[in-house]
């Protein structure tokens, strides 16, 4: 079993090494765990920081936005071999300890998505609206989709080889709904599991 982790990246050269030095090296259940950068046109050191970091970046051909990274990603990701992809952020957001309970209802054949709850309504670094703002978008994707995920906005997930196959992101800058959209049409199950998010850096 193959586990790949991508990183959708823009000019996050001060916090990928961060991000980077905290993914497992190992995760229970896979056999082999590969770290991959998408570049989306950097102007800054962050293909630099990636390729140090030993990871495999593959670079677009300028800012194409952050959900054609995330496809992009995925296609890569399913080409290397991948039996899982986890998403993640390049700004050290999610707590990388948490990939393995992401990765584990996919691996018990419970589910081929699995979004991380950051439990938006607890988060300080989330204002007022902002999680007025989650709620409601988390509510309507529930609603359209048939799934029970409270935050529907989080990037931090764990998709199985079959869904990434079925994933087609059409805008250039949010995947985050469309794709629990499309698993929930498709007849994919997704659940969500608690995760952890890193103070310094949290942000919706």
């Amino acid at each position: 079993m193959k586990l790949v982790i991508q990183i959708p990246a823009w000019n996050e050269e001060e916090h990928l090494g961060t991000a980077l030095d905290a993914l497992p090296t190992s995760v229970e259940g896979f056999d082999e765990v590969e770290v991959l950068v998408i570049d989306d046109g950097s102007s800054d050191g962050t293909v630099r920081v990636a390729e140090e970091h030993g990871a495999r970046v593959v670079r677009l051909p300028g800012h194409r936005g952050l959900a054609v990274a995330f496809v992009t990603g995925l296609r890569e990701s399913v080409r290397a071999g991948a039996d899982v992809v986890v998403n993640t952020d390049a700004d050290n957001q999610y707590d990388a300890g948490d990939i393995p309970a992401l990765t584990a209802p996919i691996l018990r054949g419970e589910a081929e998505m699995v979004i991380g709850d950051r439990d938006p309504g607890s988060m300080p670094s989330f204002s007022p609206l902002k999680r007025l703002l989650q709620r409601l978008g988390s509510w309507v994707v529930r609603r359209l989709s048939g799934t029970e995920v409270r935050d529907a906005t989080s990037g931090f997930r764990a998709i199985s080889r079959t869904a990434a196959l079925k994933l087609h992101v059409f805008t250039r800058f949010t995947y985050t709904l469309e794709t629990i959209l499309q698993a929930g049409e498709a007849g994919l199950r997704v659940v969500s599991v608690p995760i952890h998010v890193n103070p310094v850096v949290a942000r919706p």
